[in-house]
């Protein structure tokens, strides 16, 4: 690649709305251009490149890769640095997005990015923090150290889902950024249903990454680490993961079960966690759930390569009997 990549990094905290902010950006892509997006996840079963897979294809020029599993960069940064290299070799991209999971680190993120290796394929830009000021109004997060970090790295803050704000949200959310160190007079934008600007990606990042130890040259016999798991007899497949307080439990289910969509949804409403996403083969099409808190939405999909399921909470005994629910929506075989 003759001139190195713009690159941006869209944060925020669980729920927030990171993968509908990016779908918003890939629907404003110039049709001569090719972007890639790299999407890291908490749970161990990636949910959000199947959803972005789903309405977005190759053809169109965007490309998706997902790290799923916790953090992008631990364990050496290696998942991160195998995924990141395969993702250029295949796009040969103009733009590169990276969303990093609601509970990973987005410094060493940066970090990573900033090492020599990168230097003269990556130009880092902006750096983009979601934040939902309704969350910050009840004092949810406030003490996390995570939610701080997120918006200690960015440039740009924008507020989230401000359609759904009350008459003090978005006040509470600029008082508590003039009184915190470092983010007083930093760019806040409202935004609904995602709707990000692409003038917003520009700005050069200009966060001080020298505190953070530079990220290692990933050693070429981890690219097993990325690798799709393969499924059991039994057609599906359970994995957990857990950190910073939460848990998760996901599944992925053989591309021929067919669920039953009425009862799937009945089951996602009733989930007890603080995110649920899912994308499933049903008697209906290809449909994605989407549950933050007590909102679910849905979205249809052209296609998807097999059903799958990941919930993360602070409760782990709340997801018990999730399995056995999810398999008793199953039709097909």
């Amino acid at each position: 690649m003759a001139q190195p990549i713009p690159t941006n990094i869209i944060t925020g905290f669980l729920g927030v709305g990171k993968t509908t902010a990016i779908q918003h950006l890939l629907a404003q892509k110039p049709a001569d251009e090719r972007w890639a997006i790299l999407v890291n996840e908490f749970g161990e079963v990636g949910i959000d490149g199947s959803l972005m897979a789903g309405s977005n294809s190759e053809d169109q020029g965007i490309f998706i890769r997902e790290v799923p599993g916790g953090c992008m960069c631990c364990t050496a940064g290696l998942p991160m640095q195998i995924a990141l290299n395969m993702l250029l070799a295949r796009a040969k991209p103009h733009r590169l997005l990276i969303e990093p999971t609601g509970l990973g680190h987005p410094r060493e993120v940066l970090a990573s990015l900033a090492a020599p290796h990168y230097r003269e394929l990556i130009d880092l830009r902006a750096t983009v923090t979601l934040v939902d000021a309704r969350q910050v109004s009840r004092g949810e997060l406030l003490d996390h150290a995570t939610f701080r970090e997120q918006l200690a790295v960015s440039d740009v803050i924008v507020a989230s889902k401000a359609d759904l704000y009350g008459p003090q949200d978005l006040a509470a959310l600029e008082a508590f950024l003039n009184a915190s160190e470092g983010l007083q007079g930093r760019a806040l934008y409202p935004v609904e249903q995602g709707a990000l600007q692409p003038a917003w990606l520009v700005p050069a990042t200009r966060q001080d990454l020298d505190k953070v130890p530079p990220a290692p040259i990933m050693s070429a016999s981890a690219a097993a680490e990325t690798a799709e798991p393969e499924l059991p007899e039994q057609g599906y497949l359970c994995m957990a993961n857990q950190g910073e307080g939460f848990h998760s439990l996901g599944w992925i289910f053989s591309h021929s079960w067919v669920f039953d969509e009425e009862k799937l949804l009945a089951v996602v409403n009733s989930i007890d966690a603080e995110r649920a996403k899912g994308v499933f083969i049903t008697d209906r099409g290809v449909a994605a759930f989407n549950k933050s808190g007590d909102v679910l939405t849905r979205l249809e999909l052209d296609d998807c390569l097999d059903s799958r399921m990941e919930c993360i909470g602070r409760n782990e005994q709340a997801l018990s009997g999730l399995e056995s629910a999810l398999l008793d929506c199953v039709i097909a075989r």
